[in-house]
């Protein structure tokens, strides 16, 4: 399974960065563009700027640019959440870094968590960090636009992403790490 979301992953990557690399700037065409800051999170809160996540719009769906440093390195789930905030929460009388950002956003109740695909709405490819803590990355989410994701947030975790919910619910990708609001 893991091969096959590797290739996933990398099939998405590739697409991605064909569409990222054809788009003009938004003052020569009626492309929508955004531009988020992103944010280290923790169970104390929202902390420094990371870097910026750049979205968009095009004919194959949302193209995702991320420039974003100070993560660890490795493969990262990277999803789309419910709701608009990075704030803490509590879960079982705990706090939870970025929990306030609800679930993967999944509009149309998908009964499990998948691939950009076939999965939640909010279930996007992964996102590899270098060894430098970098990640400069162009992705693709072909089921999405920037109006489906405003007022959204963005959300990086700790672990990787295996498209499952098996051995671990929604991909295994663990705690939050870093967020950002679609505003």
């Amino acid at each position: 399974m893991l091969s096959s979301a590797f290739k996933l992953s990398a099939l998405v990557t590739l697409i991605g960065l064909g569409t990222v690399a054809c788009t003009t700037t938004p003052t020569e065409t009626n492309t929508m563009v955004k531009d988020v800051d992103v944010h280290a999170v923790s169970t104390a809160g929202v902390a420094q700027k990371i870097g910026t996540i750049r979205f968009i719009d095009s004919p194959v769906g949302l193209a995702i640019q991320t420039n974003l440093t100070q993560l660890p390195p490795g493969p990262h789930g990277f999803h789309i959440h419910e709701k608009g905030s990075c704030d803490v929460a509590e879960k079982e009388g705990k706090p939870v870094a970025a929990l306030a950002a609800g679930g993967h956003f999944n509009p149309e109740k998908a009964p499990n968590h998948g691939t950009p695909l076939n999965g939640h709405m909010g279930d996007l490819p992964i996102l590899n960090v270098d060894s430098a803590g970098n990640a400069k990355v162009n992705l693709l989410a072909p089921r999405l636009s920037l109006a489906d994701v405003e007022g959204l947030a963005v959300m990086v975790h700790a672990g990787g992403d295996n498209y499952s919910d098996t051995p671990k619910p929604l991909g295994g990708g663990g705690d939050r790490i870093a967020c950002g609001v679609i505003k």
